[in-house]
């Protein structure tokens, strides 16, 4: 046998295979010792450019004003009295002095202590503390949780619950770990059982798990380095270990099978190792390498959230890739003739067949008798699901991201229906500046001509001021004794608030723009949700079209090279592309108009698409139906070069790989969906759209339409330019390959 790269890499596999057990034991623990408490570090935000006007705004008003958006917001109810009893004032004032002498607070607004009217409900029955905390966020994140739990529950005559950005982030960690238990609780019994069907017994079903668990081991590891150095996402480590755990199944599933072949054709357990690298490696790093370039692209959006889940994705794709090619063969080496004992289905199992007699030889046969037929089926069916993607609205989660039971979620609700959105959704203008300046120490006539203006702009419904407050251009109320928050040293701001209950959708985004757009007497930020959506659409939409090309042009040229074919990359791009607006269309339909809401619980989030979703499925669902496609490919392109015409081989590939990777697909559907137990809204989305997407990929679009496409382009599959031809080094033999028979259109 040639010694190419992966044959001397089986030798060394098959001559040290106890030592790399060893040191991948010995790896894992500490690896999983040294991540010990990473949920506790992670993010929950990252969604936000950090260079963006809006976290600029929020940035000047904690340093310069004091003031800002409050962290968090303690909403006080006396269910028996009103917050005006005199029981109801001394517990509120105590509660007040307590919170005023924690030293990570940095402002407190209260009721008892500012009594505005803003901070109190109509009918008396309740009353807010509103409360800024100091520091960076994790130090925000460990003050937030402390409070809720200390300040939260019964005080004298009052009932205290918790809102605000640090309580949703708060009770996002904690549903998220969750969440991630029960998704492991449930998944594992369940992919190991589709594992036992399909690999024939308990001992072989066992090796993906391991190398799955090793996968996501070093990937919690370098999350947790990583996080050392940058802001790192807490939905990036739920993701990634998903991501992760599914790979090491797809690969581990390959090079079992291959091996079972080798050995099914007379090879001893060494020599049909040291074939199945040379053949199925070459496919598992293909794969691998095409995979993480698709993740990669993630680093071109300046977002936390998509650059950690980019760091974690690639990381978790290498680290599973280099374990089926490592710690898989090595077991395999050590387990000898044992990988087939404890067969518990053997009886159920009908026995191997001829490959011309397979299920999915007679498929790929059937579709190709018809391939117009199947083409145009397929096509108006993927069209048909892609449809309510038109009818998109993008926006970014709040609080409506958590169940409707929960805590935070009901007390965010409450505000809204008793306070309005002005604590919650009210926008900011900062008009930063040195004392003296025009854009610092505002006159109060220009301040005052600032503001009307602001107070005219379509959505808003008052702007808050020094001067004053505005309605529709007019100044309705003259400045009160709290307008001294407005002013700071050496700058001014302005309270917007917007006429909408929903600034995080697209008519907050509007409405930024349209706040940025009228003439200021100085430089000015807007910060608030709407600016933050907006900054961050911006962004998005920027750089999406760099990273689709990027993305596009890596696939293009790794396929030309595993295929030496030009047409079949492009037709891989066109098909992905069907396949990821179909999934996207089923996702608008299910998570934003409502549809099968039924079976999700409360999941429409506002009646919007949170608008960091396209791009992260995008680049993962590429990359995963790619997977498929170089293992579908890997066997029809072998059957090509030993001979064989066009049909033939798109039959035997299929049969080859049919059940292979309809089975991976299955056990990584079976991985994401259990993310759709968690009750966070973009687990769902996410666990969802990905089961959805590997489902619609090994069907509708592997199973039919490669088949079809590749029947009716003929020998066009095989066309490549002279210039781009070589020797084929990845060839079963030396010998010269006969040139596929002539074939019709």
């Amino acid at each position: 046998m040639r010694q190419e790269p992966f044959s001397g890499f089986g030798n060394r596999t098959v001559r040290r295979a106890r030592l790399v057990v060893g040191l991948t034991f010995v790896f894992s623990l500490l690896a999983c010792w040294y991540a010990v408490g990473l949920t506790q570090r992670l993010s929950p935000g990252g969604w936000t450019p950090p260079s963006a006007d809006s976290v600029r705004a929020e940035a000047v008003l904690a340093s310069e004003f004091r003031a800002g958006p409050p962290q968090l917001i303690l909403l006080a109810t006396a269910p028996d009295d009103s917050v005006d009893a005199p029981h109801a004032i001394a517990a509120g004032r105590d509660l007040t002095r307590r919170l005023t002498a924690d030293g990570r607070i940095a402002w407190v607004n209260s009721y008892w202590q500012h009594p505005l009217p803003s901070l109190r409900a109509k009918d008396a029955e309740s009353a807010l503390v509103l409360i800024r905390l100091r520091g960076d966020e994790q130090a925000v994140r460990e003050a937030a949780g402390d409070i809720i739990d200390r300040f939260t529950g019964a005080h004298g005559p009052l009932r205290v619950s918790a809102s605000g950005a640090a309580a949703v982030l708060e009770e996002t960690e904690r549903l998220s770990d969750e969440g991630m238990r029960y998704a492991e609780f449930v998944a594992v019994p369940l992919v190991l059982l589709i594992l036992l069907w399909v690999l024939g017994s308990v001992t072989a079903a066992l090796l993906p798990v391991v190398v799955g668990v090793v996968a996501v081991a070093a990937t919690t590891a370098f999350l947790r380095l990583l996080d050392t150095t940058t802001e790192v996402s807490l939905f990036a480590l739920n993701i990634t270990t998903a991501l992760g755990f599914g790979l090491a199944v797809d690969f581990s599933l390959l090079l079992v099978s291959r091996y079972r072949e080798e050995l099914a054709g007379g090879s001893g357990p060494e020599r049909a190792l040291r074939r199945t690298l040379r053949g199925g490696g070459r496919t598992v790093v293909f794969s691998a390498v095409i995979i993480a370039a698709s993740l990669c692209a993630l680093l071109l959006f300046p977002l936390p959230l998509l650059r950690s889940l980019a760091y974690g994705g690639a990381t978790v794709v290498c680290a599973s890739a280099v374990g089926a090619l490592t710690v898989l063969p090595a077991l395999l080496v050590l387990l000898g003739n044992r990988l087939d004992r404890w067969d518990v289905f053997a009886r159920l199992r009908r026995p191997e067949r001829a490959v011309s007699s397979g299920a999915w030889f007679r498929l790929a046969r059937t579709v190709m008798r018809r391939p117009v037929l199947v083409s145009v089926g397929a096509l108006a069916l993927l069209v048909l699901l892609a449809a309510p993607v038109t009818q998109v609205r993008f926006g970014m989660y709040d609080d409506r991201i958590l169940p409707a039971s929960s805590p935070v979620a009901e007390t965010s609700q409450r505000l809204r229906a008793e306070f309005g959105s002005q604590w919650v959704d009210a926008a900011s203008v900062v008009l930063p500046g040195k004392p003296g300046a025009m854009s610092g120490s505002v006159a109060d006539p220009v301040l005052d001509a600032y503001a009307r203006r602001l107070a005219q702009v379509p959505g808003v419904r008052r702007v808050d001021a020094r001067t004053g407050t505005y309605r529709d251009g007019r100044r309705t109320a003259p400045p009160d004794a709290s307008s001294g928050r407005f002013a700071g040293a050496g700058g001014t701001w302005l309270s917007v608030i917007p006429a909408g209950d929903d600034p995080l959708s697209p008519q907050g985004s509007r409405l930024a723009a349209a706040l940025r757009a009228v003439p200021a007497p100085g430089p000015a930020l807007v910060g608030g949700p709407g600016a933050r959506l907006a900054d961050t659409e911006h962004v998005l939409a920027g750089r999406l079209p760099a990273v689709v090309g990027v993305t596009v042009l890596v696939t293009f040229v790794l396929l030309l090279a595993f295929t030496r074919s030009v047409l079949i990359p492009v037709k891989a791009l066109v098909l992905n592309a069907l396949g990821l607006a179909a999934t996207s269309g089923i996702l608008v339909a299910v998570f934003q108009q409502g549809h099968l809401a039924p079976l999700f619980g409360d999941i429409t989030a506002g009646g919007i698409t949170d608008v960091v979703v396209p791009s992260l499925m995008f680049c993962v669902t590429f990359g995963l139906s790619m997977d498929y496609e170089v293992f579908l490919l890997s066997r029809i392109v072998d059957e090509h070069r030993r001979g064989s015409d066009t049909e033939t081989a798109v039959a035997v590939g299929l049969q080859r790989t049919g059940g292979l990777f309809t089975s991976a697909a299955l056990v990584f559907a079976t991985v994401m969906a259990a993310l759709a137990l968690s009750s966070l809204v973009l687990l769902k989305l996410i666990g969802v759209g990905l089961a959805l997407a590997v489902l619609l990929d090994c069907t509708v679009i592997r199973a039919l339409l490669v088949p079809a496409v590749m029947r009716l382009a003929g020998r066009a599959n095989w066309w490549m330019p002279r210039l781009g031809r070589r020797k084929d080094r990845s060839a079963p033999s030396p010998t010269p390959v006969p040139a596929a028979p002539m074939e019709a259109p």
